[in-house]
């Protein structure tokens, strides 16, 4: 018998088990913004057009207070895409297109409140959202499974509920394994991702890459990318500690001046856009870690279906659409099949 010793060895072992199974290609994905409507193949095609090869489809649950337990969802009052009936025309539609996608849930939280600080009162309270939580995510793993997604994502920025709740999450990742036998992930928040207890479970680390970087204006390729520096070398320590590679569930920058400093802010905010800053903020991120053999790769924020009637160069928000960064996104894309 041959012993391997080497730990670089055995997780390369992993990696390629793992690229295998899911994709031999790196994930060059979008991020589908759920829609009133349903979507054809024609909306299909500007995926197609900046060469992703990877969607997110979100479907929504809605809870009213931070404290509040009940999670409402698949509720006919939702806009299509965001229910059970949209998740899967929206699968169809990029299945016949050859567009693999991942499933991943999100909680809103009324007024637009951070789903990191959604906690509870008392351990009533704890059971009743635990058991809405699960009817929501197991119904959608069902869908991951009957449509065959690639990844199915069990959670997105909910830190105060997984850190205070761990052996209810360790039971739910069993009871999603139990309906779904694809590949699983959890969408941590950039400030989050090193105290998720559960990594050993999944079979990839996700992380929603919001990093701030720099204070700059208009920071350059350059600062973008020594901004990253300390940030990577704890990424890479969680990915060493648990031998699994990394997923940038949600990725990008705003077009707008300061992208670099608060890039998880969306509050609208008038007569600022930087299309350069933007640019130069997906060019440094994509250098930093694209190259990297532990990296899967990530989903941008975020892509409409109606491609022609969003973004463009007097649009601020997160989406490349019809901006430089579309160019530029098409080009990364192309050079990392």
């Amino acid at each position: 018998m041959i012993m391997i010793r080497s730990k670089h060895f055995l997780f390369t072992v992993l990696l390629v088990s793992f690229s295998m199974l899911v994709s031999a290609q790196k994930i060059n994905g979008v991020s589908l913004v759920a829609s009133r409507d349903s979507i054809t193949s024609l909306h299909v095609n500007s995926v197609i057009d900046v060469n992703a090869n990877y969607v997110a489809l979100m479907p929504f649950g809605f809870i009213k207070e931070l404290s509040s337990p009940e999670i409402r969802f698949n509720s006919k009052r939702q806009w299509f895409g965001e229910r059970e009936q949209g998740i899967r025309q929206y699968a169809k539609e990029l299945q016949n297109k050859g567009i693999k996608f991942m499933i991943k849930p999100q909680i809103w939280v009324w007024r637009g409140q951070f789903t990191g600080h959604i906690s509870m009162d008392s351990e009533t309270q704890w059971n009743i959202l635990e058991d809405s939580y699960s009817s929501f995510i197991l119904m959608y793993a069902a869908i991951a499974q009957e449509t065959n997604a690639a990844l199915f994502c069990i959670g997105t920025e909910l830190e105060k509920f997984v850190i205070s709740r761990p052996a209810y999450w360790n039971g739910l990742i069993q009871e999603i394994k139990k309906v779904y036998k694809g590949k699983l992930t959890y969408a941590a928040n950039w400030d989050e991702f090193k105290r998720v207890p559960f990594w050993n479970e999944l079979d990839c680390i996700g992380i929603d890459a919001y990093f701030p970087l720099t204070d700059k204006k208009t920071p350059t390729v350059e600062e973008f990318e020594a901004g990253w520096r300390t940030h990577k070398i704890e990424i890479q320590k969680i990915q060493n500690k648990f031998n699994k590679p990394i997923l940038f569930t949600e990725y990008g920058y705003r077009s707008i001046d300061f992208t670099g400093k608060e890039p998880w802010d969306s509050k609208r905010i008038t007569g600022s856009i930087n299309l350069l800053a933007q640019k130069n903020g997906l060019q440094a991120i994509h250098n930093q870690f694209w190259k990297e053999d532990w990296f899967l790769g990530g989903f941008i924020w975020k892509w409409f279906h109606k491609h022609t009637e969003v973004g463009g160069e007097n649009n601020n928000r997160f989406t490349p659409q019809n901006k430089p960064a579309e160019v530029l996104l098409r080009s990364l894309y192309k050079q990392t099949p």
